[in-house]
This record gives C-alpha cells, sequence and structure tokens, in this order.
C-alpha cells in the first residue's frame, strides 16, 4: 500500500514506487543548531539526520526489519557533498532504498534535497550506509529472516523510483 503525503513543493513523503522497487521518503526537520559556521548544516549533524531519517523506513514498531533495533551495525559509510543545505531548505527530505540486499546486510542508499529542491534535480547529498544484521550475544553476524530480508527487497533497485 503506498501512502503519501506532501510538504510544501518537496515532493512525496512515505513510500511511493511498485513493489519490489519502492522509495521511502522521510521529511526531517533542520535544528538552528544543525549549522555549523558557515551557515550550512554541519557534517555530523547531516549524517545523524539520514540516520534519523532511516527509523521510519526500517526501525518503527510493525515493521519486518524492527527486529535490527535488538542488533545491527554499521559496516561501511561514504558521503558525498553535492550542494549545501541550510536551516532555510528544511524540512530536507531523504529518499532511500536499498542498492544490495545480501544474506545479512544491506546497502541502504540515501539522497537528501531540501524541501522544495524536485527529485529531478541532483541531492544536495548523497549517501550509502552498509548495514549488518548483528547478535549481540555472540557478537557475530546473523543472517536476516525472512520477513526481515522480504521487506528489504520490497525497496532493492539500482537507482531512484
Amino acid at each position: 500500500m503506498t501512502e503519501q503525503l506532501v510538504v510544501e513543493t518537496g515532493g512525496p513523503l512515505g513510500v511511493s514506487g511498485e513493489p519490489g522497487r519502492q522509495v521511502f521518503v522521510a521529511a526531517m526537520p533542520v535544528r538552528w543548531s544543525d549549522q555549523d559556521l558557515y551557515h550550512h548544516v554541519n557534517h555530523a549533524r547531516m549524517i545523524t539526520l539520514i540516520e534519523e531519517a532511516r527509523i521510519p523506513w526500517l526501525f518503527e514498531q510493525g515493521k519486518p526489519t524492527a527486529t535490527l533495533t535488538a542488533g545491527a551495525v554499521m559496516t561501511d559509510l561514504a558521503v558525498k557533498y553535492r550542494g549545501q543545505i541550510k536551516h532555510a531548505d528544511g524540512p530536507i527530505r531523504v529518499r532511500m532504498w536499498c542498492e544490495k540486499v545480501g544474506g545479512a546486510m544491506f546497502v541502504a542508499r540515501h539522497e537528501v534535497r531540501g524541501r522544495t529542491t524536485p527529485d529531478s534535480a541532483p541531492p544536495a547529498v548523497d549517501c550509502t550506509a552498509t548495514i549488518a544484521a548483528f547478535d549481540l550475544g555472540t557478537q557475530r553476524p546473523r543472517r536476516f529472516t525472512r520477513p526481515e530480508r522480504e521487506h528489504l527487497l520490497e525497496f532493492h533497485h539500482e537507482g531512484p523510483a
């Protein structure tokens, strides 16, 4: 089922796209304290905003991947800045999908745009995060459950929908 909301002219929020090629879009407020001396969102704050955007996509109760809250680790993070995000650009929109889904890890792709930047425009921030399911008791990676993997595969594709 597709849930769409519109924030000003920024575009749809929630899940959009066809099954097996879905994109999750979260709106994240930009706090005044997120800015640095140059009046754009600080790198560490941008990573936090991206991390917080993943919560409604993957970790909220009722999602098959909510079980990852009991154990998941970030194994790689790559961030490319192609433009600036300022306080006035908020709430920012973070578009997310999976570029790769393995047996115990996935690569999440994130595109960050300002509130009024259309999806057809290049993102200001492009980020990939590799996340692995992890068993805290054994301190080892674990395989995804069937429901976890099926949920991730709904968002698996090479580019934005």
